[in-house]
């Protein structure tokens, strides 16, 4: 059965042709012109039955080759087709997309039939004159289309022709003559046609479509899609000029809102993961025209981000994003990065929006959204857990992307179903802690909070001040986001601290609690990794540390504070002008910080008042007085180990006046002195844990604080 055989003819009333039915019945045509020319070969050929034919030549051959003129035969008009394929269909849309004319629909056409239909190959084999070569020649596709080899039909096969720039057609033997350079549709081309919405094969690992057919996510998983006007803005200027948009990250979530306009402006996310492009070497051109050809066969638009992992401002880095914006003119293309678009980068400048933090309201949703969804992909019943308001108020203090709340959504609920119950907010905090990146923890030491309020022992003033740190820090996108509460002078949407106090009187330890509190990791800066003796460089340290930090849920502690924010000078040598730029630095750095930071001192008077004014909250640390002294003894020795029932920590904390860390030592160390002597904890073991304390910290030693506990331990 022939293809025109098969073809099926339908009448008004029958059911919509499929695009599959579309391309079968214009290849039935191209077929019959394939048949035309098979029998006028045929008719002039005197051995067409030959099976050798078209691996040698002979001498009549050569002859009948000489005395024809077919590049100048007369061709009949209207020999190809001109009929547009039906408003709607692939073919259509293809050829609206690229530009292409009646004659290169049936171009393509005719180099795409050996891949649909073998026969082709046999046929344009004996066609060409040689049985080797089963694709077919220009001079072939002309003829087909009953166009002289020497007509204007030859120049839809240039480099700058839709057909070949965008990537529809290759042509191949580049050292033959053009008329007898093959033709061939790629198989992405093909499949596309033919109804396969799967990205072409060279773009895997670099990119990802967010849902199937351009659809929402939110609308797969069965809720109603975030309505963001943003959106819809995006979305118009992706109509205008070379639809080049780029999205200014302020905190908010600019992959997110790019998926959202595309999908609003009926096109096809394709999300690129830029560092994979980047890193593909000598493949980078062919990558970019690739991604080009499948956003525009299937009525898409590409999101570039964040573009600061492509290092634009590099000269290598800007050539890439210049090839890529040229090869997606007229296509939409969505950039997204946390630094202003340079004019210098590419020919076009982008229509620049600011993307904003959504704020608690819209944060709510999207978590309620990504734990509905993470739900029931995991086989929690009825997803009972995302709709607890709980489980959105432990997640006020963080701030995430669209990818990596969906992530974090799916560890909590898998953690939920580990243990058969519903999520819980501990199952939050843990998802959110993993979606943080190592970039900070190559800078600073990570701590993973393991005590709380109930381990502190401190005056109420100083732990109201704590308090109001962690509800700052839950509360920033409401008071300092949506109402505007410090406006102007490119001021962050941090929170800084300062725990000031001697030594020992739980400062980081604090900080850990405020961690734990808001479900977040705590970051300790070395400074032996920050300061460097070279000029600028202990500033570019600290950038990097700061840049890593606001993309990380978690706090950033200072520890020792004084040695980088210490006050400025008068200035009376080099030295003394490159610390007042440091520290000058530091200043705009912190102000502009949209994280958490904690800074530590012992000595608070060393720190610039400028500092001072910047600080959100002052924590005081004093030294614990006799109340506090005991309780710190009975929670640092702990309910494990055996107590001699003479042990007066009564005695400890009137007499002893250590700070808590101290006190912590000294109960450490009296824990190894009875675990030696395999007896409960005794007061000569404490006694003698404090006097080693004493030394350690170069204090005296006085009868009036021992009392008889020094001539007994001197009498040992």
């Amino acid at each position: 059965m022939t293809m025109t055989e098969s073809a099926p003819v339908r009448g008004a009333a029958d059911l919509p042709v499929t695009d599959v039915e579309i391309l079968w019945e214009r290849l039935a045509r191209v077929e019959q012109r394939v048949r035309h020319a098979v029998a006028a070969r045929r008719a002039t050929d005197p051995e067409p039955d030959d099976p050798y034919r078209g691996q040698y030549l002979t001498p009549e051959a050569v002859e009948r080759v000489l005395e024809s003129r077919d590049a100048f035969a007369p061709v009949p008009e209207g020999s190809y087709v001109t009929e547009s394929a039906p408003t709607g269909s692939r073919l259509a849309r293809l050829a609206g997309s690229f530009g292409l004319v009646a004659l290169d629909v049936e171009l393509l056409l005719v180099a795409m039939a050996p891949d649909i239909d073998a026969r082709f190959e046999r046929l344009y084999g004996y066609l060409n004159d040689d049985l080797t070569r089963r694709r077919p020649a220009i001079g072939l596709a002309l003829e087909l289309c009953g166009l002289p080899a020497a007509g204007s039909g030859r120049f839809r096969f240039q480099p700058s022709a839709p057909l070949v720039a965008g990537g529809l057609l290759e042509i191949g033997d580049p050292e033959r003559p053009l008329l007898s350079r093959t033709l061939r549709a790629p198989d992405r081309v093909t499949a596309h046609l033919l109804g396969d919405d799967e990205p072409d094969g060279r773009l895997r690992g670099l990119v990802h479509v967010p849902a199937p057919g351009g659809e929402p996510e939110d609308r797969l998983s069965g809720g109603e899609p975030e309505d963001r006007p943003e959106a819809h803005r995006i979305a118009a200027a992706l109509a205008t000029g070379s639809g080049l948009v780029h999205l200014l990250d302020r905190g908010g979530d600019p992959s997110g809102l790019a998926v959202e306009a595309l999908t609003a402006a009926g096109r096809r996310p394709l999300v690129v993961d830029i560092a994979a492009l980047a890193a593909a070497g000598d493949r980078v051109a062919e990558l970019i025209r690739t991604l080009a050809a499948e956003a525009r066969l299937t009525h898409g638009g590409a999101v570039l981000g964040p573009l600061e992992a492509l290092a634009p401002e590099r000269p290598e880095g800007a050539r890439l994003l210049a090839s890529l914006c040229t090869a997606m003119s007229g296509t939409p293309l969505i950039a997204y990065g946390k630094k202003n678009w340079d004019p210098l980068w590419t020919r076009d400048s982008p229509v620049p929006v600011a993307v904003l933090p959504p704020g608690p309201a819209g944060a709510a949703r999207q978590w309620r959204r990504a734990l509905a969804d993470a739900a029931r992909s995991v086989g929690l019943p009825d997803a009972q857990a995302p709709a607890d308001d709980r489980l959105i108020e432990a997640t006020a203090s963080y701030r995430l992307d669209t990818d990596q709340l969906r992530k974090a959504a799916t560890v909590a609920s898998r953690l939920a179903v580990l243990e058969q119950r519903p999520v819980h907010p501990d199952d939050l905090r843990t998802a959110v802690r993993a979606q943080n990146g190592a970039g900070l923890e190559r800078l600073a030491r990570r701590i993973e909070p393991a005590v709380g309020w109930d381990d502190l022992v401190l005056p109420p003033a100083t732990r109201t001040q704590l308090t109001e740190l962690a509800l700052r820090a839950r509360h920033r996108e409401q008071v300092l986001g949506e109402w505007g509460m410090r406006p102007g002078g490119g001021r962050g949407r941090g929170v800084i601290a300062l725990f000031a106090g001697e030594s020992g009187t739980g400062k980081t330890m604090s900080a850990e609690v405020v961690a734990r509190e808001l479900g977040m990791e705590l970051y300790v800066v070395d400074l032996s990794t920050v300061v460097d003796k070279y000029i600028g460089e202990t500033e570019k340290n600290l950038e990097r540390i700061f840049v890593e930090a606001s993309d990380v849920n978690g706090i950033l502690l200072f520890d020792e504070a004084d040695a980088i924010f210490g006050k400025r000078s008068q200035v009376k040598d080099a030295h003394d002008k490159h610390a007042n730029v440091e520290s000058a630095y530091l200043l705009q750095r912190m102000e502009s910080f949209d994280g958490i930071a904690v800074l530590t001192t012992n000595l608070r008077a060393n720190l610039d008042e400028a500092f001072t004014r910047r600080l959100d909250v002052i924590a005081e640390f004093p030294i614990p007085d006799a109340e506090q002294r005991l309780a710190l003894w009975d929670r640092c020795l702990g309910t494990s180990i055996p107590r001699d029932p003479a042990l007066d920590l009564e005695f400890c904390a009137a007499r002893f006046e250590l700070a808590g860390g101290s006190i912590r030592a000294c109960a450490v160390t009296a824990a190894y002195l009875a675990a030696e002597s395999r007896a409960p904890l005794a007061m000569d073991q404490v006694v003698t844990a404090v006097l080693q304390e004493y030394r350690k910290l170069g204090r005296l030693v006085l009868e009036s604080e021992f009392g008889p506990w020094l001539a007994k331990e001197r009498g040992r």
